[in-house]
Parts: C-alpha cells; structure tokens; sequence
C-alpha cells in the first residue's frame, strides 16, 4: 500500500510539474527584436584616448602659473560623456569639457596649476566618464625653483651664539 500511494504521489507531481505546452511557441518575436537591439546598444561604449597622458613643464619658478591641454579622441561608438575631473590637490584644477563628445570628435581637459610647491613635483588627474574603464588617469610634473629668500627645510634650526 505504501509503494502504491508513493507512486500516485510522485506520478501527480509529475503531471502538475510538467509544461503541456511547448514553451517556444510563447515567445514574441517582436520581443526578440527589440531585446537583440537592446543588447547591441548596450554594447556600444566611448573610449578616451589621449594624445598623452603626462605632461613635464620642466623648470619652473615657484608661483609660475601653468597651463596645459590634454587632448583625447572619443575612438568608441557612443557619446562620451566626461562626469567629473579631480586633482590630488586644489594647486591643480582640471576644467573638462561639459559637452558629449560625439564617436571620431577630439577634445581638450585644460588643467591649470598653479606652481605652488618645491622641487620635483607631481600631480594626479582622475577624469571619471562613460568608458568601459570608469576613469583615465593624467599626470603633470615640474621641477619648482623655490623664491629668491625662500627658505628650504633642512633639519632643525640651531641657535648661533657669539
């Protein structure tokens, strides 16, 4: 009697489980369409590409302001859309484009620093976009001549007795 209502059992699961229809004869095929499309925009991204990514000014007097233009080319198949540009420090401001730059167009990101600093300095630009990567990052770098009278840290100072 068990092994009888065990198979009634699994034989009723079986019938409530089972598809009594074929499942493709469901699908919309307009559906498919607009899904396939879908997919294939998503697909397109912009790419930034820079014509350099680092730029020296070399020697510089401290208090010299400079300017530099990253120039980059959108070589994707989508709009590229720059959302935000960041310096490690504000001696350095990056102004991005606020317009989307169409797939094949150039633009530029003027970064201007200020010439704050002494010696070999280096400074980071992270531009924050659309591109599959999320960001690109651009260096600039100086050597900074301090001021005439400037006075460079070199250890504790010690008294001079006469």
């Amino acid at each position: 009697m068990k092994k009888i209502s065990l198979i009634l059992g699994v034989a009723s699961m079986l019938a409530f489980v089972s598809c009594k229809e074929n499942a493709s004869n469901k699908v919309n095929a307009a559906n498919v369409e607009v899904a396939s499309q879908r997919d294939a925009s998503a697909k397109k991204l912009p790419i930034m590409t820079f014509e350099k990514s680092e730029h020296d000014f070399g020697i510089i007097n401290q208090g010299t302001a400079q300017e530099v233009a990253f120039v980059f080319t959108n070589t994707g198949n989508a709009p590229l859309i720059i959302t935000d540009a960041k310096s490690t420090c504000g001696c350095t401001v990056p102004n991005p484009p606020k317009e989307p730059i169409a797939p094949g167009e150039t633009g530029e990101l003027m970064v201007k620093f200020n010439g704050t600093g002494q010696n070999q300095i280096t400074k980071t630009i992270t531009v924050t976009a659309n591109t599959e990567k999320g960001s690109e990052i651009l260096r600039i770098k100086a050597f900074v001549n301090p001021r005439a009278g400037a006075v460079q840290a070199a250890g504790p100072l010690k008294a001079v007795t006469n």
